[in-house]
């Protein structure tokens, strides 16, 4: 064989597995299951300046290993004559994979809206760097639930970091549900600078609730379209579960443990 056709069998087997490659990230992608609106709710309140419109969903991640990312919900409202009044592009923070993405949101509008839809831009996906299970949940603790004035809620509670690594900034979503379990509202609000040795505190107002409230999910995630905030906390490795010292006092004789064949009692 001459050398030039060593070269072009050289070149030949180089587009093959270029295109080899690129149809397994297609398909790949083929396989994947869309992002879900698993559940939405919306409100239009009066106020001194035209009507306020608040929202809330629930996007769901069926993809256990990969990110949803680059993902934006599209809210849209329209008065009695069909004309569009609201018109919101909301940038989401990325989805975990195998999990869920709760989001509130709110806009203004000079007329009166009366319907409301929330739908969404499919995202991008990523692959996880790491198994799922590193991507540790943030631990949420001592939630109250109170009843400010008609139709708003107050929620606080306590959040802390499962990582070594402190987080520049958390972005915190109540979810209220009534008896049912239907979701009825819902609001966020961010908290800086969390630690993994200290608990800090979130309050987070939501109006424009409908119906009595039974329960309230509250949820954390990282804050940014892209998995890389996530992925730098998991990188930098978790503290361990079991981190409290006992509190009771050591046995003043170690009683060990019976030989094997011992029959004493």
């Amino acid at each position: 064989m001459t050398q030039r056709s060593r070269i072009a069998a050289a070149l030949a087997l180089v587009v093959v597995m270029v295109v080899a490659g690129c149809s397994t990230s297609e398909d790949e992608e083929k396989q994947l299951s869309p992002l879900a609106l698993k559940e939405q709710v919306s409100s239009i309140e009066k106020s001194s300046n035209g009507y306020v419109v608040t929202w809330a969903g629930v996007l769901g991640n069926a993809n256990r290993w990969h990110f949803g990312e680059n993902a934006v919900a599209l809210i849209s409202a329209r008065d009695a004559a069909g004309k569009e009044v609201v018109h919101m592009e909301q940038p989401l923070d990325a989805v975990p994979p195998g999990r869920s993405l709760a989001f509130t949101g709110e806009a203004m509008s000079k007329v009166k809206p009366e319907h409301v839809k929330i739908d969404y831009r499919p995202a991008s996906w990523r692959p996880v760097a790491r198994i799922p299970s590193a991507f540790r949940a943030f631990p949420v603790s001592d939630v109250v639930t109170d009843k400010l004035d008609a139709g708003s809620y107050l929620v606080t509670g306590y959040i802390s970091d499962p990582f070594r690594k402190a987080v520049s900034s958390l972005v915190v979503t109540a979810l209220l549900r009534d008896d049912a379990g239907t979701l009825i509202g819902g609001g966020t609000t961010f908290v800086d600078d969390v630690r993994a040795e200290i608990k800090r505190r979130f309050v987070i107002t939501v109006p424009g609730v409908k119906g009595k409230v039974a329960d309230t999910d509250v949820s954390v995630r990282t804050w940014g379209a892209t998995a890389k905030p996530y992925e730098e906390l998991v990188a930098g490795g978790t503290i361990p579960v079991n981190v409290t010292k006992p509190t009771t006092k050591p046995f003043a004789k170690d009683r060990g443990y019976p030989l094997i064949g011992d029959r004493r009692p």
